[in-house]
């Protein structure tokens, strides 16, 4: 999807995704899936971001992706969010008020080798595109890091790596 008609779609179709069960997206039908696709058990993605905008442009990539997406607006979020139900996936913003990214990641691996949660993926999606920054992120225990701002075909096909992404129209 070009900018212009993604940016016209956010103008006149915002996508609200709520991070709380039943939200207002919940059970809603994903535009341009088959039927059979549908009925199908779609992978579940935890987008942690704090900013507004990369939140609707992610939730929106992510809704034509064909997933269903919950949304944390900071680490500690994050913690609760994969507690009560962990994701398929997590795209984790670095920087963020509370507790960031990286912090995060590692009390997740924490979790995870504990046998209290889990494992799944969890890449690094920021604007910091260093050699340091990617190498914080492996050390905190990412399993990728993206970069910002955020191409819909490179997303999709990092994403591809790691889920079973349902086909699109």
């Amino acid at each position: 999807m070009d900018n212009t008609r993604l940016q016209a779609s956010l103008t006149t179709h915002p996508l609200w995704l709520s991070a709380a069960p039943g939200g207002a997206a919940a059970g809603a039908p994903l535009p341009g899936l088959d039927e059979d696709v549908r009925d199908q058990r779609l992978p579940q993605v935890l987008l942690v971001e704090d900013n507004h905008i990369n939140q609707v442009v992610a939730l929106e990539f992510l809704a034509l992706m064909g997933v269903q997406a919950r949304l944390a607006k900071n680490g500690i979020e994050a913690l609760a969010a994969c507690e009560e139900t962990a994701p398929d996936l997590v795209l984790m913003d670095i920087q963020m008020p509370g507790m960031d990214g990286l912090e995060c990641a590692r009390r997740l691996r924490a979790q995870q080798r504990d046998g209290r949660m889990p494992g799944f993926p969890i890449l690094a999606l920021t604007a910091h595109a260093l050699d340091a920054d990617v190498a914080a992120s492996m050390e905190a225990g990412m399993d990728e890091h993206l970069t910002k701002p955020l191409d819909f075909a490179a997303l999709r096909m990092r994403l591809q790596r790691w889920l079973d992404l349902p086909p699109v129209n």
